[in-house]
C-alpha cells in the first residue's frame, strides 16, 4: 500500500466526489431509475457524427491541433458568440477546451493565486469549488434565495467581499438548481465587480435551455464587462455531445494568452476528430436544440407533477432552466442526502445524487433529460418505497 507521505496535501484535502461515487455505488447494481446524471440520453446528431467520419477517413487523426484549437472552429464560435450572445467576439479571444470543466480550471489557474478568495454563489456545480482549492484559492460560499427560486442575493455577496477577494465563479443556467439570473440580478452583479475590481468567471453550459419565458444572458455582453468576463461554454448539452469532450472559452485577448500557458500541461489540445464535429455542430442544421429544448420541458412537467404526488417526500422549485431539479427532503434522511441517496438507490432502486456534492445539504439533485418512461418508473418506485401522500 502506498505511503500517504507519497500524495500530495492538496489531493488528501479535497474528498471524494459524491457525484462519482453514487455513479459508482449505481454500477454495482442492477435495474436502475436514473435521475443522476447530467448528460443527454438523446444521440449526437447524424451530421456532427459523419463530419467526425469525414475528418477520420481523411486522416486527420495523427497529429494535434493548434493549442488555441483549429482556426475554422474559432471562426465559428466567434461567430456564435456575437449573434447568440452578444458578445463582441474576435477570433484571439476564443480558445477551444476539453469540454467545459478544462476550460474552467485554465481560467481559474490563470486568474486566482493562492490565498486569494472567490465567491461562489451555492448550491452550485462542486467543480468549481474543486478548481478553486486546486488553484490555492479559498472558495467563500454565498448562498441564494432558495425560497425566491435560487435568487443571487446581492447583499449577501457583498457582505462577503474582502480585500482578498478576487473573482466570482458561477454557472447560468445553474447546476444543480434550475435557476437562470435574470437581466437585472447580473447587472447587480456587473455593477458590483466593477465597483471592486473583480473576475468574473461564468459556466454557460446550459445557455440554451431556458423555460416558461426564462432568457439566458451572457454577462460578458453587459456594457463594461468584456475585459473582466472569463465564459465557458461546451457543446456537451446543445449538442448531444458529453463523449466527444470539446468545449471553448472566451475571454479579453491580453488574459486569453495566459489562459493557453495553464491549457498546455492539462490538455495541448482539444480532440481533434471532435472539433471538426463541432465545426458542424455550429455551421450545420440547429433543429436539435429547439427539440432537445421541447423534450426536457415536457419532461420537466412530468417530474414536477410526480414530485406533486410525493409532497411527504420532497418539496422543490420548478426550474427556469438547464435539465436538474433540486427538491428538498422532507422525508427521514433529510439532514443527511448522501445517506439518502444511498438508501433510495439499494432500497428503491432510484439514483439520485446528494445534495450535499453541491453544497446544497437536504436536497438531491434529479435530472430531467432522460426519457419520460425513466420519470415515471422513479417515481413510481419512489411511492412505491415511501408510500402515496396522504
Amino acid at each position: 500500500m502506498i505511503s500517504q507521505q507519497h500524495i500530495s496535501d492538496r489531493a488528501l484535502n479535497i474528498p471524494t466526489s459524491a457525484i462519482h461515487e453514487m455513479t459508482r455505488l449505481s454500477q454495482l447494481q442492477e435495474d436502475v431509475a436514473f435521475l443522476s446524471w447530467a448528460k443527454p440520453t438523446s444521440d449526437t446528431p447524424e451530421h456532427i457524427k459523419d463530419a467526425a467520419s469525414k475528418a477520420i477517413m481523411e486522416g486527420k487523426t495523427a497529429g494535434y491541433s493548434p493549442t488555441w484549437g483549429l482556426v475554422p472552429l474559432r471562426e465559428a464560435v466567434a461567430k456564435k458568440l456575437r449573434n447568440d450572445n452578444k458578445i463582441d467576439a474576435t477570433i484571439e479571444e476564443v480558445m477551444i477546451t476539453v469540454g467545459a470543466i478544462e476550460g474552467l480550471s485554465a481560467a481559474v489557474l490563470a486568474t486566482v493565486n493562492p490565498g486569494d478568495e472567490v465567491i461562489i454563489p451555492i448550491p452550485g456545480y462542486s467543480t468549481h469549488v474543486r478548481q478553486v482549492e486546486i488553484a490555492g484559492g479559498k472558495p467563500v460560499l454565498v448562498q441564494t434565495d432558495e425560497e425566491n427560486g435560487y435568487k443571487l442575493d446581492i447583499d449577501k455577496i457583498n457582505a462577503a467581499l474582502t480585500d482578498k477577494t478576487k473573482a466570482i465563479i458561477f454557472s447560468d443556467p445553474n447546476n444543480p438548481t434550475g435557476a437562470v439570473y435574470s437581466k437585472e440580478e447580473l447587472q447587480a452583479l456587473a455593477d458590483m465587480a466593477t465597483e471592486n475590481d473583480l473576475m468574473v468567471i461564468v459556466d454557460e453550459a446550459y445557455e440554451y435551455f431556458t423555460y416558461d419565458g426564462h432568457e439566458h444572458y451572457s454577462i460578458a455582453s453587459f456594457e463594461g464587462m468584456h475585459d473582466r468576463v472569463i465564459s465557458v461554454f461546451t457543446f456537451t448539452k446543445s449538442y448531444a455531445m458529453t463523449g466527444w469532450r470539446v468545449g471553448y472559452l472566451h475571454a479579453p485577448a491580453d488574459l486569453i494568452k495566459h489562459i493557453v500557458k495553464m491549457h498546455i500541461p492539462l490538455a495541448i489540445c482539444a480532440p481533434v476528430v471532435a472539433q471538426y464535429a463541432a465545426i458542424a455542430a455550429l455551421e450545420g442544421p440547429q433543429d436539435c436544440i429547439s427539440e432537445f429544448r421541447q423534450h426536457y420541458l415536457m419532461v420537466r412537467d412530468v417530474m414536477c407533477e410526480r414530485l406533486d404526488r410525493v409532497k411527504h417526500v420532497f418539496d422543490y422549485q420548478k426550474p427556469k432552466g438547464a435539465y436538474l431539479m433540486f427538491p428538498r427532503i422532507k422525508a427521514d434522511g433529510k439532514d443527511d442526502s448522501m445517506k439518502f441517496a444511498v438508501n433510495l438507490l439499494q432500497k428503491a432502486g432510484v439514483s439520485t445524487t446528494p445534495g450535499i456534492a453541491f453544497k446544497g445539504e437536504g436536497h438531491v439533485r434529479m435530472s430531467f433529460c432522460v426519457p419520460e418512461d425513466m420519470v415515471n418508473i422513479a417515481f413510481d418506485r419512489i411511492e412505491n418505497y415511501f408510500g402515496k401522500n396522504s
